[in-house]
């Protein structure tokens, strides 16, 4: 007699298995990152009673990405080990809805970040920069805003296109019938996708704008100095963020990569392409703010203040 098994029972590969535990590390270990920032945020939030723009951005960009790898994390665990249970009605639209929200939400809070040094540090005579240099702290406030409108409003159409193709199934699925449900991505998520490419290009050109315009100012300015035979402190400003941009322009640009292929081999079953793809976007949220740690003195110091206690706590366990 065969041993039978339950509809909610999965027979998990040994390549799921192997996706699902690296996916898993990646995960964990960018929710940790980013709760630290948001946690170290917060603390100086509630001792000086404000925050500086920059600190806003952060605070919001961290709250973003750890929220995004929570839920892709466990849409990830679901879809490999209780694939039967996406097919419960409003799961899957909620998991879209979540997943595109924040995502859109993560690029354009990292979007309006790039967007905040070029302004703040490049230097350019036009009124017009020189307008937007004097209201920026103004204007961040309604530039998140407005980037977490957009996402919500892509979450919804997210939403709405997800239901579509799940109303074909959804007298089959609540009387049990789970291995019938299907999903035909290819032709009903088209909508999904466009907006979201328009999204990512959005966000990806701000962020080349941000890096040729401070390139540009970092090389008038060195000139510039070159010819006083002089030194100071914008110049430091200068290199600083041009690190820090351009580190996201090249991580911007390999994810950018990655979001289209996705939208290609989002059809296809598990590939060598596809198990890179994940694997990069799981890493992009963590080294990313793990990029921006380094580059904020506050944030930087906090984590080493941490893993020096950590250190110094094994080698008290190591000698008792």
């Amino acid at each position: 007699m065969e041993a039978c098994h339950s509809p909610q029972q999965s027979n998990v590969t040994s390549s799921g298995t192997t996706i699902l535990a690296i996916i898993s590390l990646e995960a964990f270990a960018g929710m940790w990152i980013n709760a630290f920032m948001v946690c170290v945020l917060c603390i100086g939030w509630v001792k000086k009673k404000t925050l500086n723009s920059n600190e806003k951005i952060l605070l919001l960009l961290g709250c973003s990405r750890f929220c995004s790898l929570c839920i892709s994390w466990a849409y990830s665990f679901l879809s490999r080990i209780y694939p039967n249970y996406l097919y419960v009605h409003t799961v899957l639209q909620l998991a879209v809805f979540f997943q595109a929200f924040f995502n859109h939400c993560n690029l354009w809070f990292s979007a309006c970040l790039c967007v905040f040094y070029c302004i703040k540090i490049a230097s350019f005579r036009n009124s017009f920069f020189i307008y937007l240099k004097v209201k920026t702290d103004r204007m961040v406030m309604w530039l998140l805003l407005g980037s977490g409108i957009l996402a919500l409003s892509i979450g919804i159409v997210a939403y709405n296109i997800a239901d579509k193709p799940h109303c074909n199934n959804h007298n089959s699925t609540r009387q049990g019938n789970f291995g019938r449900a299907s999903i035909k991505m290819d032709k009903h998520f088209f909508p999904s996708f466009f907006l979201a490419g328009c999204g990512y290009a959005a966000s990806f050109m701000a962020v080349i704008f941000s890096a040729v315009f401070l390139l540009f100012s970092l090389w008038k300015h060195k000139r510039k100095m070159q010819t006083n035979s002089m030194k100071d402190l914008s110049m430091d400003a200068h290199i600083r963020a041009m690190k820090s941009i351009l580190s996201f322009l090249v991580m911007y640009s390999i994810n950018f990569v990655c979001l289209v292929l996705e939208m290609v081999y989002v059809t296809q079953k598990i590939s060598h392409m596809t198990f890179l793809i994940v694997v990069f976007q799981f890493t992009f949220p963590g080294l990313h703010s793990l990029i921006l740690i380094f580059s904020n003195p506050k944030l930087e110091k906090a984590l080493l203040r941490i893993l020096s206690l950590e250190r110094s706590l094994k080698c008290k366990v190591c000698m008792s």
